[in-house]
């Protein structure tokens, strides 16, 4: 619990949200890369329909995603029945575990979009290139299409980070109210307003206010900068 301006704030719900964001992240970069670079390169009539199941979190209200999350991952369910198989003891459902989950749903297409517009925007006369000097497909990937596709990571990164860290939904559904176990700051504001505490909540409110400001314009600050080099 720390005092700001006066109001106390705890710091579980903000030192939750982080380590969720955190690894949401890492884990959407890790697998969302490859699905990105798939669908990219992809050229068949299923694309677009691939495209529009990984945008559907765009437009799907998170309290359906976290309904069926919850549906599919309660404890007699077939997912954590099958991991049970495997020596799994804990539950996926009201825990940290859970949260991530939910999250990786949720925010999926935040790292695949910015990465699938960045791999398509490559131009493929410099992967002949290296295909010429007999670069293998992972060697191309990674030393043509990643460097020249650094804008899309940064804008994936940060665009998901920033997405889970406000999340509501989505985690309320499946993950509960427990504090210091799955109430992250977003519940915390809410659990301000329902018991009247207007000035923690707006406190942490105008963090979040400020936090998804400066998270936009340190996108749209590198796009400038980006587009002025290539106009150069």
């Amino acid at each position: 619990m720390i005092e700001i301006f006066g109001v106390n704030i705890g710091l579980g719900p903000i030192w939750l949200t982080l380590k969720v964001a955190f690894v949401t992240t890492s884990i959407l970069l890790f697998l969302g890369t490859p699905l990105a670079w798939a669908v990219a390169r992809m050229r068949s009539r299923f694309k677009i329909f691939i495209e529009a199941v990984v945008a559907l979190p765009l437009v799907l209200p998170p309290t359906v995603l976290g309904f069926y999350l919850l549906i599919v991952l309660n404890p007699d369910g077939l997912v954590t029945g099958a991991l049970r198989l495997f020596g799994f003891e804990g539950q996926l459902t009201f825990s940290f575990t859970g949260l991530v989950i939910g999250s990786v749903f949720y925010s999926l297409p935040f790292t695949v979009q910015p990465l699938m517009h960045a791999f398509e925007a490559v131009p493929q006369k410099f992967l002949d290139a290296a295909a010429m000097m007999r670069a293998s497909a992972l060697d191309r990937f990674f030393t043509v299409v990643v460097p020249l596709s650094r804008q899309g990571f940064f804008v994936a990164g940060t665009l998901t980070f920033a997405h889970t860290v406000g999340e509501f939904g989505v985690v309320l559904m499946i993950g509960g109210n427990i504090p210091e176990k799955t109430r992250l700051v977003s519940i915390d504001i809410f659990n301000h307003v329902e018991t009247l505490a207007y000035s923690q909540a707006h406190l942490l409110s105008g963090v979040m206010l400020l936090f998804s400001l400066a998270v936009l314009l340190m996108v749209y600050s590198f796009n400038f900068r980006l587009g002025l080099k290539f106009r150069q």
